[in-house]
């Protein structure tokens, strides 16, 4: 993108993002999370579909059919039971964290953080993704290791340095004595609440997060106008060049650009030792067992969450995979990779670009692009026309942090790599010299 319109975007954002700040100050709740009442405010203006069970806009009804469980038909009554416990800090064992916590709506339904806080100001190991389109994917987590949004939901639920509740007998002790949420879950589920019903109310509720009208959608449809020359030359690149559609497919049966699938990329390799780590890995599961809980523990709370997939499989093929993320609003979700290493798209791609971080795992499409910086810009333009109108306002904000950002510091950018003029093996040599 030209400098002149970098700079119009800022000078026109300059003085509603002051203002917007100096509000957001006085309106926040625990651990940085903009207050749940603020968040519900904004999530009334997105105007979302779906939860009379019929198909969102963009979203073929085949699709749609698909994503659904057969004990969990979207009605209104779920969805309405399902934004209530999302915003619920009850749920946590000390009352400061709720799902929207690390889900924020004013901040892309993410927390925008490298890892999530959760009880007490307890880290985890993994970037928090965004929940807006996730019920497209076909296995939930960074591993993979939930398969639906119900089962994803009640989880962080109980993992103690997440939300920190005992079990799910303590979650509806604590919530059943409320006189709403007895009738809630009475209209939705026709029975008392159980835990298992406040997974697949949460799950009801995110399902209508559906956010895919987008300047490329627009533009796919015939609007010339929708992107940019850049952005156009952009999407060119991310079919040919840049390789991005082999992993990011974007189409009426994958809509939000992921290909479902786990790939080591090497973002761990920079300080891991992946042999090491699957050892205590296996050690680890014999001892306690590959139960959901017991892999949350591992993937949040210890090193062996660098191990991604493997965790989940024991297959070598998965040590160091994480699953493809989805393209949709990704400007919005920054920062970027399991570990939240990366702070901008610009990161991304020139990690991309150098062919990513070489290890024995390393998935064989991953390769030397040799893009030049305008190639660059260009692809991470058309990356921008990704974010749903609906998020217009946050895409400009971000699109003038990370340009900023990327002006002063590009700490994964290696043009000897990208470009060939050295391969791997040769830096490998030097270092150990």
């Amino acid at each position: 993108m030209g400098a002149r319109r970098w700079l119009s975007v800022a000078c026109t954002l300059g003085f509603a993002l002051a203002a917007e700040r100096a509000a957001a100050q006085s309106a926040k709740a625990p651990h940085g999370a903009l207050a749940m009442s603020e968040q519900e405010k904004r999530l009334d203006k997105l105007s979302l579909g779906g939860s009379s069970g019929a198909p969102p806009a963009r979203v073929t009804p085949s699709t749609w059919a698909a994503t659904i469980p057969a004990d969990n038909a979207l009605t209104p009554e779920r969805v309405a039971l399902g934004r209530k416990l999302f915003f619920d800090p009850r749920l946590s064992a000390d009352g400061t964290v709720a799902c929207a916590t690390c889900h924020d709506v004013s901040r892309g339904f993410t927390d925008q953080r490298p890892v999530a806080e959760g009880i007490g100001g307890k880290l985890g190991r993994r970037n928090a993704p965004t929940v807006l389109n996730a019920m497209f994917f076909t296995s939930q987590f960074w591993d993979g290791r939930a398969a639906l949004l119900e089962d994803q939901a009640k989880l962080p639920i109980l993992n103690p340095i997440e939300m920190g509740m005992p079990n799910g007998d303590a979650v509806i002790a604590k919530i059943g004595s409320d006189s709403d949420y007895v009738k809630m879950f009475q209209a939705a589920y026709s029975r008392a609440p159980s835990y298992d019903d406040v997974g697949r109310a949460i799950g009801a509720f995110e399902r209508t997060l559906v956010f895919l009208d987008a300047p490329f959608d627009r533009w796919q449809d015939g609007d010339s106008k929708a992107m940019s020359a850049d952005a156009v030359k952009g999407f060119a690149l991310f079919s040919g060049k840049a390789r991005c559609v082999a992993c990011h497919p974007i189409n009426a049966s994958s809509p939000i650009g992921s290909d479902n699938r786990f790939h080591n990329i090497g973002v761990s390799a920079r300080h891991q030792d992946f042999e090491s780590l699957a050892g205590k890995a296996l050690a680890e599961l014999a001892k306690g067992g590959d139960s959901q809980q017991v892999l949350d523990r591992l993937a949040l709370e210890t090193d062996l969450s660098e191990l991604g997939r493997f965790l989940v499989t024991k297959r070598r093929s998965d040590v160091g995979s994480f699953k493809t993320q989805q393209l949709r609003n990704v400007a919005v979700t920054a920062p970027y990779m399991h570990d939240g290493s990366m702070q901008t798209l610009w990161d991304v791609m020139d990690h991309y670009n150098k062919g990513g971080e070489a290890n024995p795992y390393l998935d064989g499409g991953i390769e030397p692009l040799a893009l030049s910086d305008e190639e660059v810009d260009q692809v991470v333009e058309l990356l921008f026309t990704m974010t749903d109108r609906r998020l217009g306002d946050e895409n400009a904000r971000e699109m003038t942090r990370q340009h900023d950002l990327a002006a002063t510091q590009r700490p994964f950018r290696d043009t000897a790599l990208a470009m060939r003029k050295v391969l791997p093996f040769e830096q490998r040599l030097q270092k150990e010299k």
